[in-house]
């Protein structure tokens, strides 16, 4: 159980660096962006930055899943590919259909997966709220 704990530990570190490295990534050029914007609050604008941020959340996200599933196919958590990649995102969601379950041995680690998504999620959520609180007119917010 120790080792799937520390490997879990290690995967969920390099996803969330890297989820960070696209949020610190996005928030760089969205500030370049948002300059050009500045004397002009029109709707386009927010809804491109907006659009702009979005994408980079989806792709740290979607880029964390490929690891969990790759990590998945590597340690024999579950059988197929397939498996994996799917297994890896209801895990990551944490949603969780309970129609595949890990192999033996492999759950705890399984499970950090759904870890990784929790935490990340979160920094998504504060990223995009802290960004739309920037972005919107004062009489919307």
């Amino acid at each position: 159980m120790v080792t799937q704990i520390a490997f879990g530990s290690l995967i969920l570190g390099i996803c969330s660096a890297i989820h960070i490295s696209f949020l610190a990534g996005a928030i760089s050029f969205l500030k370049r962006i948002g300059r050009r914007f500045e004397s002009k609050n029109e709707p386009s604008h927010w809804v491109f930055l907006t659009t702009v941020a979005f994408i980079a959340v989806a792709l740290a996200h979607t880029m964390q899943v490929w690891i969990w599933a790759a990590s998945f196919v590597l340690l024999e958590v579950v059988v197929t590919s397939a498996d994996a990649i799917y297994f890896a995102l209801v895990t990551y969601t944490t949603l969780g259909y309970g129609d595949i379950v890990p192999q033996e041995g492999t759950r705890v680690f399984a499970a950090m997966a759904a870890v990784t998504g929790l935490l990340n999620f979160g920094l998504s959520t504060a990223f995009l709220v802290g960004l739309l609180s920037k972005l919107l007119p004062t009489d919307l917010r």
